[in-house]
């Protein structure tokens, strides 16, 4: 009894919107005089194809959609081979009058036909919208009818009309609304890859649009859960550190409201440092030395604050392993550990700075990232001479 209530109220008001739509086109015409009151023009004449539309608009407005849909049908197929110009107006009636009678699947078929066939009509634009409602719902979990039962699911057909939409009328407020609408679909089902992508197109396409904090946000907790652990590739904490820092930037009350603030870096450099921390572990229980010096000079070089420096920099010390330059936040990069022991030159060039806490500002690449399992091992560096000839700083790999 609920639903057919609901149902009752929303189809007069999706009916009335249709006869405003077309009742210049077809039904009768009414002008406002100088009293202010509305005057009979013209109206259709009886039997006309004008009279049977306008008839049908009625039975629609009146939430008789049974009535209309059997009126046009017979139209439409007395007029289906021909260029009729109100073909494209009773297919969109009669799709209107099945989704008021709750079989929107079976409406798809007359808006795709009347998308394809009449891009030139106004009806075009309506079909369009019509289709998008459908998405929003089959995206939010209706589904789709079998033997008059709703058990089908319907979440991949309303994901391909959200990307039909934006591919029929781009840069329009319905392609907007159907882009936010796809990527918290995929934002809702944990889909992370592909929210990220939804949301990066979607703030490159409409920067001006109402959603665009929303978005900004997502795409930030998006990219920060595709990171599966320390055991597993940190490309996404670089990428959360770069947005987090960027709608600081763009809007710093919001995101101190949502936590997207210096508490949230510090996290992600932990995490980023707990990274670098599994990676040394891995080659000592290897008896990698060497890669395992690396990464822990590596660690203490870009992380310097966190807990797993400390962790680290006391592993050094208990294998006397000399720290180098690489412990230094503001000394050259240290490719190699043996650049740490070779003598001095009586003029050293002047290092280049290095500050680890500053980060490429450009955005992000949306690509697929390739994980690290748990028992792959990451590709060691290669140890240079011990003594090289002219030793000179060198820019550090940015992954091991």
């Amino acid at each position: 009894m609920m639903r057919r209530t609901n149902r009752q109220r929303t189809l007069p008001i999706l009916a009335l919107a249709l006869a405003a739509s077309g009742a210049s086109a077809q039904g009768p015409e009414y002008r406002m005089d100088e009293s202010g009151n509305w005057v009979l023009v013209s109206t259709p004449a009886a039997g006309s194809d004008e009279a049977l539309i306008a008839a049908a608009r009625k039975d629609l407005a009146e939430v008789r959609p049974a009535d209309a849909r059997r009126a046009v049908s017979e139209w439409i197929e007395r007029n289906d081979r021909t260029r009729n110009p109100r073909l494209a107006e009773a297919l969109l009636i009669r799709a209107d009058a099945l989704t008021a009678e709750g079989d929107e699947y079976e409406a798809l078929y007359d808006y795709e036909r009347v998308i394809k066939e009449f891009p030139a009509t106004p009806s075009f634009i309506t079909a369009v919208e019509r289709e998008l409602d459908i998405g929003v719902r089959y995206c939010a979990g209706l589904r789709r009818k079998l033997l008059g039962v709703r058990v089908l699911d319907a979440t991949d057909i309303g994901e391909e009309l959200l990307i039909r939409v934006q591919e029929r009328m781009p840069s329009s407020r319905l392609a907007e609304r159907a882009g936010i609408e796809l990527a918290d679909y995929y934002y809702r089902e944990r889909n992370l890859d592909l929210a990220v992508d939804a949301y990066d197109l979607f703030i490159q396409n409409y920067p001006k649009s109402q959603y665009l904090q929303r978005a900004m946000q997502r795409r930030i907790y998006a990219t920060i859960g595709r990171f599966k652990g320390p055991r597993y590739d940190g490309s996404a904490l670089i990428d959360a550190r770069i947005l987090t820092r960027r709608y600081a930037a763009l809007f710093p009350a919001e995101a101190q409201k949502a936590g997207l603030d210096d508490g949230l870096l510090t996290r992600l450099d932990e995490s980023s440092a707990e990274e670098l921390m599994e990676g040394a572990q891995w080659y000592l229980r290897r008896d990698d030395d060497v890669a395992a010096r690396y990464m822990l000079r590596r660690l203490i070089r870009d992380h310097p604050k966190s807990a797993a420096a400390q962790r680290a920099l006391t592993m050094l010390q208990e294998r006397n392993w000399p720290l180098g330059q690489a412990s230094k936040p503001d000394s050259a990069n240290d490719a190699s550990p043996a650049n740490a022991t070779a003598p001095a030159p009586a003029t050293p060039p002047a290092p280049a700075r290095v500050e680890p806490d500053r980060v490429d500002e450009r955005p992000p690449p949306v690509t697929p990232r390739r994980t690290r399992p748990a028992d792959a091992p990451p590709t060691p560096p290669s140890e240079p001479p011990a003594t090289p000839a002219s030793p000179s700083p060198a820019s550090e790999p940015s992954t091991p």
